[in-house]
């Protein structure tokens, strides 16, 4: 290519592959000037307007406006940096993409009507600040004014809810009903109640630690025991439930400060007989967002344990 030859436009846009019209575009904003005219005042170009306008066509296709593309040809700003506000951009817009798409797959899956998907797509925009402060508020309401083991307190706020980058359709759906459930005055109610009876029980002297972060693990392996044996079929008074019974009556004792007797192990069959659901569906889907083990503990298995309790008490 002649570096000093001058093309006419019609020329440079079969070389660059822009069309005529595309060209003159950027001529009359600034961005890419004609070198010369000719006498008739036809545009006339050098060669480096040929690379100019294959940079301009690239920075354009990776979302670059005219004036960032100006600041680049104009050395006000560089490249590198112009292409990491871009990659910025577009990592964020990708990330509304996803999550779109999440939307889109549980709007398909669970059949919402037009007013809920509108409220999926708020929750699901949210950022993990706004999660976390939902999270945050729902427990400050749960615990005000009760007294309230302060290291159980902060256990039971840790856990956030944190959307990877790219997050399943299960992912997305367990946010959303993590979110509606929290929000629920029914489970409002019965969060409440819990933590008010735990206040009750710490203000006439009872210990009510509740399981510490370390030690859950042991508890997770009695309830899964316990689901596994109620899927199993397995009797309730048989030599595994006596197993299993002497196991999570050690704990117990140990949580609550209370002896091992007959009372104790009906008072924790109640327990057991009146466990909600729904307050192991709130870690069931906190797990499922965050990618972590499952431990549910259903109605199945909270009755089996009530009925084993109840059986080794007599």
């Amino acid at each position: 290519m002649d570096d000093t030859r001058l093309y006419t436009i019609g020329e440079l846009a079969r070389r660059t592959g822009l069309p005529v019209k595309t060209i003159r575009f950027y001529a009359d904003s600034g961005v890419v000037p004609p070198t010369d005219r000719t006498h008739s005042g036809y545009r006339l170009y050098d060669v480096s307007a040929i690379s100019k306008l294959e940079l301009v066509r690239t920075l354009r296709e990776l979302g670059a406006g005219l004036d960032e593309v100006r600041s680049v040809l104009e050395r006000e700003t560089t490249l590198p940096k112009l292409a990491e506000a871009h990659l910025a951009l577009l990592e964020q817009q990708m990330r509304l993409l996803r999550t779109r798409r999440a939307v889109l797959r549980a709007v398909v899956k669970l059949r919402r009507t037009t007013e809920e998907v509108r409220l999926m797509h708020k929750l699901a925009k949210m950022s993990d600040s706004e999660r976390n402060r939902l999270i945050d508020e729902f427990w400050d309401e749960m615990t005000e004014g009760l007294n309230i083991n302060p290291d159980f307190a902060e256990w039971m706020r840790s856990a956030k809810p944190n959307l990877p980058e790219d997050p399943s359709t299960e992912q997305v759906e367990a946010w959303i009903e993590l979110a509606e459930l929290v929000a629920d005055p029914d489970f409002r109610h019965l969060v409440r109640s819990a933590s008010q009876e735990h206040s009750d029980r710490r203000d006439a002297g009872e210990t009510m630690s509740g399981p510490a972060p370390e030690d859950a693990h042991k508890w997770w392996e009695v309830t899964d025991q316990a689901r596994q044996a109620a899927e199993a079929g397995t009797s309730p008074e048989g030599p595994e439930a006596a197993a299993l019974v002497a196991r999570i009556v050690e704990l117990s004792t140990e949580e609550y400060g209370k002896p091992d007797s007959a009372e104790f192990r009906n008072w924790l069959a109640d327990y057991y007989q009146q466990h909600d659901e729904r307050l192991s569906r709130y870690w069931e889907l906190m797990a499922t967002i965050n990618g972590w083990p499952q431990h549910p503990n259903t109605e199945a298995s909270s009755k089996w344990l009530a009925a084993a309790l109840r059986a080794s008490a007599e």
